[in-house]
């Protein structure tokens, strides 16, 4: 008898993880590359201002065209790592009550989105299991899905990835805040011990707010057996979700969406107050300093007290990120540094850089940068459940999934985020 031959099972997955492997490193060399013709450029440019007041058009010219690759050569790294860091679906936990539930509740969502069936939703519903609240309101897709749409937000949405994010089964998310540490002293061993006042206590509110996206199918992609429904979905609404959050979490004003960090109270560092956030002044209207620019990125972070600056990231968007670059130090050092391997961040004076492009250009009076601890600053409310409604109806022939999460966030530590006025 003959034995399959088997070579091609073992060794496929090998050749794929090589080939892999080597995509980064091809991406990581390419960054690399670009960033040390960036440097000689630059290094150019400052020449010619020094020399004659100003540099060569050219020159100039040819310093936006590798900034504008050592961006491309940076989406790609971020494309790849996203992609090599994405779990496949199949491989997932069911997440059920139980296994045996967990599975049917996959095979009954499954039937509902390629044919409209929602009886077998309804059975589980009978069986106790959280399965939707009928087609009026859509069905919960099941915890796989679900998971997977929050792993892939937590890697495109940049301000989820750094801040603290909390799932809840109510409406919204309610926590204790000091305004004010409680009293304390030294005192002998013996002696009276007086009565401190104690803290000053708010409540902080972080309602959840409903975020929707409307992919559209063809019945012919639904109706084949071989597409992967679980990952399609996945695929449509990830995009879309983080869109929308990321903007939310920067500028939202709290009204029918999160409230983000930009839209909070601000104060001058100098004379911060709990409640508020602390800006630094760059001294230029809409810029940085002419001499030392650099210098008001070590004020900004310095701004922040120690026990948040060890977890320190730096969040700004790529045009700003790209006026950064050009800044070095005293020693002729450049301060913004690319990632040494693929899923790592670019780094600024030794902190990681986020970049987050709902963050605002620079402008008169902007925060167009800002600093700290997310983790600490910051706080994200997922409302457990993701729901899907199927309408074949408004948009025939295609068929519309109009799909809801309900997410809230806010700022929980002011004291632990600073902002870079350019003012």
């Amino acid at each position: 008898m003959t034995l399959p031959d088997t070579t091609e099972t073992k060794t496929a997955p090998a050749l794929e993880n090589k080939a892999g492997a080597g995509e980064t490193k091809a991406a990581l060399a390419d960054l690399a590359t670009a960033f040390e013709s960036f440097k000689a450029t630059n290094d150019t440019r400052l020449a010619e201002i020094d020399r004659r007041l100003s540099a060569d058009v050219v020159t100039e010219e040819k310093l936006a065209r590798i900034d504008a690759a050592l961006d491309a050569a940076r989406t790609r790294l971020d494309r790849i790592s996203l992609e090599r860091a994405r779990p496949p679906l199949a491989g997932a936990e069911t997440g059920g009550p139980s296994d045996g539930l967990g599975a049917e509740h996959k095979a009954a969502f499954d039937l509902y989105v390629r044919a409209g069936e929602s009886a077998g939703l309804k059975r589980l519903e009978e069986k106790a299991l959280s399965a939707g609240s009928g087609p009026d309101g859509g069905y919960l897709v099941p915890p796989t899905i679900e998971r997977e749409v929050l792993r892939r937000l937590a890697a495109l949405s940049p301000i989820r990835a750094l801040a603290t994010v909390r799932t809840i089964s109510a409406g919204q998310y309610k926590r204790a805040m000091s305004q004010s540490a409680a009293a304390a002293g030294w005192v002998a061993e013996a002696a009276a011990r007086p009565q401190t006042d104690g803290p000053t206590l708010s409540e902080l509110s972080f309602p959840a707010m409903e975020l929707y996206a409307m992919p559209a199918a063809t019945q012919t992609l639904l109706d084949d057996a071989v597409v992967d429904i679980d990952a399609w979905l996945a695929d449509e609404v990830e995009t879309a979700f983080a869109e929308q959050e990321g903007t939310a979490f920067v500028s939202g004003n709290g009204v029918s969406r999160p409230k983000g960090f930009l839209a909070a109270d601000t104060v001058a560092n100098s004379a911060w107050v709990p409640g508020k956030i602390g800006f630094v002044a760059t001294g230029v209207s809409a810029g940085f300093p002419a001499a030392n620019p650099s210098d008001v990125l070590f004020d900004l972070v310095y701004g922040l007290r120690a026990a948040y600056r060890q977890n320190g990231t730096f969040v700004m968007n790529r045009r700003v990120q790209g006026t950064i670059r050009k800044f070095r130090d005293a020693d002729g050092n450049y301060l913004w540094q690319p990632p040494l391997a693929a899923g790592a961040a670019a780094t600024l004076l030794g902190f990681p850089v986020a970049e987050a492009e709902a963050m605002p250009d620079i402008a008169a009076g902007s925060h167009a940068l800002a600093f700290g601890d997310f983790r600490r600053g910051y706080l994200v409310v997922d409302r457990a459940g993701l729901r899907v409604l199927r309408d074949p109806y408004s948009a025939k022939p295609y068929v519309l999934f109009y799909t809801t999460k309900r997410v809230g966030g806010g700022v929980q530590d002011h004291e632990a985020i600073k902002l870079l006025r350019f003012a």
